[in-house]
């Protein structure tokens, strides 16, 4: 008898704890930034056009080294320029990327859709600096944005996680662009 009062106390503490963080999830913020920069010993006119340009992304994206078996299509120039993916790789995955703005040779500015999984925004920004380019590249999000009602609150705890596991790729990917600027 007193076994069961401990195991029904137990029970109906765990769900009361799933239950107070499920909801939490709905409280919680949602914003997301992720930026990070490298300064480049090239000028911005030769980075630009690495990086305005979706068909040179491959060569020093990180998301390209992960998978290059990934399936991409990329779609028109300039502003309005597309790329879509789908890779195997949960690390990859499935989506979308259109240039929404860019301006030579400052910066380009991309919206990301990754279906159930949400949306973001993204930016390249260049700035002169004596020694060469300073380049930031920034991430933002709103984590319950696009995401089905009942993923949210996941999608809400995960955003705790993206500045270290998509800094990571930033700096993975600034480090390949730096590479290929000053060959």
């Amino acid at each position: 008898m007193e076994t069961e009062r401990m195991f029904l106390k137990v029970i109906g503490g765990l769900v009361s704890f799933v239950l107070i963080a499920f909801v939490a999830g709905f409280a919680l913020p949602s914003q997301v930034h992720v930026e990070r920069s490298l300064l480049i010993s090239a000028p911005p006119t030769k980075i630009f056009p690495l990086i305005s340009d979706l068909n040179q992304w491959d060569a020093w994206s990180p998301w390209a080294e992960m998978d290059p078996d990934a399936e991409m299509t990329i779609s028109g120039t300039g502003v309005g320029q597309t790329m879509q993916w789908h890779s195997e790789d949960p690390q990859v995955g499935d989506g979308s990327q259109e240039i929404i703005a860019l301006e030579s040779p400052n910066y380009v500015s991309s919206h990301l859709d990754f279906g159930d999984q949400g949306m973001a925004d993204a930016m390249l920004k260049l700035a002169p600096q004596d020694e060469g380019t300073l380049v930031s590249w920034t991430l933002d999000s709103d984590m319950r944005a696009g995401v089905p009602t009942l993923m949210q609150p996941i999608s809400t705890y995960f955003g705790f996680m993206m500045d270290s596991m998509i800094g990571t790729e930033y700096e993975k990917g600034l480090s390949n662009l730096k590479a290929l600027a000053e060959s």
